[in-house]
């Protein structure tokens, strides 16, 4: 059976790589522009600008667009089981399409970083960000690429009321503007190595 569906797929996408391109977020109105929806609403924000309809379907408690653009073949997903669960979502799409960890990229939030700056990172810690840390354990690596989006921190503020709170007015407006750089940031991702689009953007944000 499982031969058979690979045959399918193969079908379809042909035997070329599929890139996943994961935004992480928590699924309910609730949580509607809140500081830990990033990875969801740049991935709406990111088709709009593409002129894509999200016209999302559900499989593995994950929302997912299958597309071609930019001369590649992508799935874009939203983890439906909440953040601290992210990884067995993203676990089951990589078993399901045969995707190779390399050709991951998980979008996040990152308290570490001011608000309306970015970083891509390779590798490395899950800096106690609960997605990144199931995303790790399910994956078995520390090893994939990643696009961080800054919240800045609230040291007033207890860490789990701060990243559900809603961004403010001021802060939306550093978002979007975060967003529209990132849309270039993406394109690029498809076209050239990651190395070299971290030394072609990180510097920005140091």
């Amino acid at each position: 059976m499982f031969l058979s569906l690979l045959f399918i797929k193969n079908i379809i996408w042909g035997s070329d790589n599929v890139k996943l391109i994961v935004g992480l977020g928590n699924p309910g109105k609730e949580y509607v522009h809140t500081r830990h929806n990033m990875g969801f609403e740049f991935l709406d924000y990111y088709l709009e600008q593409k002129g894509i309809t999200p016209n999302w379907s559900n499989k593995f408690n994950g929302l997912y667009l299958q597309t071609n653009l930019l001369g590649e073949k992508i799935i874009f997903i939203k983890p439906q089981s909440y953040m601290n669960l992210s990884g067995g979502v993203v676990r089951k799409y990589v078993e399901y399409f045969n995707i190779d960890v390399s050709d991951i990229l998980i979008i996040s939030d990152d308290l570490d970083l001011m608000i309306g700056n970015f970083k891509l990172r390779d590798k490395g810690s899950s800096g106690g960000h609960n997605g990144l840390k199931d995303i790790e354990a399910n994956l078995g690596t520390s090893v994939y690429k990643r696009l961080k989006i800054g919240i800045s921190k609230n040291k007033d503020l207890d860490t789990k009321d701060y990243v559900l709170g809603r961004l403010s007015k001021e802060e939306l407006n550093l978002v979007h503007e975060c967003y529209s750089s990132l849309v270039n940031v993406i394109d690029d991702y498809f076209s050239i190595p990651f190395s070299d689009l971290m030394s072609k953007y990180n510097r920005k944000n140091r």
